[in-house]
């Protein structure tokens, strides 16, 4: 399935229908009076987040959705049928904004939450409304009003407890495959994830937590380099980053530049993703020469005042050790949330 997280639409509420403008006609009821019903409302256009959905795709075609209209009122004070709500599915996790103004409407949380993106028109009222003491024979109605009509983005951001983070071909899809159920692709060149992939870690004693593989972070992502542009919102609403390194690479590569780089993208995009707590993990130390350079560049994170944790995703060694301290961070992260 193709993953699409950004769509533009045009949602338009049902039409109220009209007033009737009707007078009583029975055998031996002279003076009937007015019995013109009212119109009906419009229906609603209701955005509803859906669990089971996990993209926009279903919004690159058709773009326009339209509820139906209220139908006009009868005589006999026969008042017209509203129209049905419209509802639309969208993901769990999706921004609803005013397109151009940018205003944010709605943020679709939790499953089954509910947004009004459009309010149908109410209907017109008949003339049996009108008749007053004075005014015995009204013979006016009102039209039914115009269904509220607008043009909306969406943007969807994942939802996970956690965002790997990294250069391309650092080993966060391996990883992503050792610790969740998830399988997504893995081979051995640059940008081999084309869009985030999600996994539920699940650990007996433990709360379960969800891991999003962010993909395509290099240097110049926050201004569109590779595909970090695309992705860098997805890391917003997670509560921890694992920061994977690799320098099996050759000598050349430098594990703490790459660290500052990505972290100064981080920033760049938005401020508060530098805030969040990072772990930081070296991969693929079952690679003999990675091993060797391990201890110096450990130091250099002690320095920094990160503690580096040595893993190789691809045999497991040191993985659950990782996981251990994710979890703990993650339950610290909860508790003064809940402000234990």
């Amino acid at each position: 399935m193709k993953f699409v997280d950004e769509a533009r639409i045009h949602v338009k509420a049902g039409d109220g229908g009209n007033g009737c403008v009707s007078f009583r006609r029975e055998r031996y009821i002279p003076r009937g009076g007015p019995d013109g019903g009212d119109g009906g409302k419009g229906g609603d256009v209701i955005l509803q987040a859906d669990a089971q959905l996990s993209t926009l795709l279903d919004f690159t075609y058709p773009k326009q959705f339209r509820a139906p209209k209220g139908t006009h009122g009868k005589g006999k004070n026969q008042t017209g049928r509203s129209g049905e709500d419209l509802v639309i599915r969208v993901p769990v996790g999706t921004l609803v904004r005013e397109d151009g103004s940018e205003e944010m409407l709605q943020d679709l949380l939790f499953d089954g939450q509910r947004f009004c993106a459009a309010e149908g028109g109410r209907g017109g009222r008949g003339n049996a409304r009108f008749a007053t003491a004075t005014l015995r024979v009204p013979r006016c109605a009102e039209k039914g009003e115009k269904g509220q009509e607008r043009y909306l983005r969406l943007e969807l951001k994942l939802i996970a407890d956690i965002s790997l983070i990294g250069y391309p071909n650092v080993g966060k899809s391996t990883l992503l495959s050792k610790i969740t159920s998830a399988r997504p692709k893995i081979a051995d060149y640059p940008f081999t994830t084309l869009a985030p992939n999600l996994g539920v870690v699940e650990r007996e004693g433990d709360q379960s937590f969800v891991v999003a593989d962010i993909p395509g972070l290099i240097g110049g992502a926050s201004h569109g380099a590779g595909l970090g542009l695309t992705f860098l919102r997805h890391v917003e609403r997670t509560r921890l980053l694992i920061h994977l390194l690799d320098i099996s690479e050759g000598s050349e590569r430098n594990p703490v530049n790459d660290f500052h780089a990505l972290n100064h993208e981080l920033k760049a995009y938005h401020p508060s993703l530098q805030k969040k707590i990072q772990i930081v993990a070296l991969n693929k130390i079952d690679i003999p020469s990675v091993r060797e350079r391990a201890v110096s560049v450990e130091n250099q994170f002690e320095k920094m005042g990160h503690r580096l944790y040595k893993i190789s995703s691809k045999t497991g060694e040191g993985v659950e050790v990782l996981m251990e301290a994710v979890s703990q961070a993650l339950k610290s992260i909860l508790d003064q949330k809940d402000g234990r």
